[in-house]
């Protein structure tokens, strides 16, 4: 199942995506899928960041070539840090490029949406909390983080989580293909069985430190390759089995 959240005549809902068309849902869909009959063709919406996480708990360093590219060991256990709600965006929205930022950088993640809460969860509980998986972006101010020595300002900025373009649920996520273009340029290319620590292991550890709820994402770290992009450039992260997110990096409005 494709879980999309879209906007149609300037209300936001909930849909599962089939064959070009969004089969419209009433209610929550992290509680239970219940559809209303209304069916709209997918060029006829705006799909929108397909959760609303009231956090987004990121891992740093966890694929060994991309630790080896900035010079670091691979960590012992996962390194953490939260990326606010205000910068999750969805497909098709822009990147905006803060004034001040001398290296803005995209980051192609595969990510886990929760779909039921999770603390201190074992390794059965965190199989199951697990609702599907989706494309993030964690977009860097690669100057801001070397010159702060910790992540938060340089990875918090409005706009700088891209999710989407859905939530697949029906895909093992143990050896996805996944790429970074900008403007049709593979700059990252890397495999999910890289991964140090996989999708569960990381509910397991991140529920030990917080609770998390249904809709929370948890970005699982990027391959090495990263670059600096401007503004006018296009930044698609592409997963398999699950699709592409596209975005455009833009100037302050």
């Amino acid at each position: 199942m494709k879980l999309v959240r879209f906007r149609y005549n300037d209300i936001d809902r909930y849909g599962i995506l089939s064959h070009g068309d969004v089969r419209e849902l009433a209610g929550d869909p992290f509680v239970g899928i219940e559809e209303t009959g209304a069916v709209h063709s997918l060029d006829r919406v705006r799909l929108l960041a397909p959760c609303l996480p009231s956090k987004v708990a990121a891992v740093g360093l966890n694929y060994v070539a991309h630790a080896r590219e900035i010079g670091m060991k691979p960590p012992a256990d996962p390194v953490l840090f939260l990326k606010p709600a205000s910068a999750v965006i969805g497909p098709g929205d822009g990147i905006v490029y803060p004034p001040g930022v001398g290296r803005l950088d995209p980051e192609a993640e595969l990510a886990v949406v929760i779909g039921s809460p999770a603390r201190s969860a074992s390794a059965t509980e965190a199989a199951r909390a697990i609702f599907g998986y989706t494309c993030l972006n964690d977009v860097t101010a690669r100057d801001l983080q070397s010159r702060d020595q910790q992540w938060t300002r340089s990875k918090s900025f409005d706009t700088f989580c891209p999710i989407g373009p859905w939530i697949e649920t029906e895909i093992d996520p143990g050896n996805l293909n996944l790429r970074l273009r900008v403007n049709g340029e593979t700059r990252q290319e890397s495999t999910t069985a890289d991964l140090i620590v996989g999708p569960a292991g990381l509910v397991c550890y991140v529920s030990s430190v917080m609770t998390l709820f249904p809709g929370d994402v948890i970005a699982t770290g990027t391959p090495s390759g990263i670059a600096p992009i401007k503004v006018g450039d296009t930044v698609e992260v592409e997963i398999e089995g699950i699709g592409v997110l596209r975005n455009t990096v833009v100037s302050p409005q």
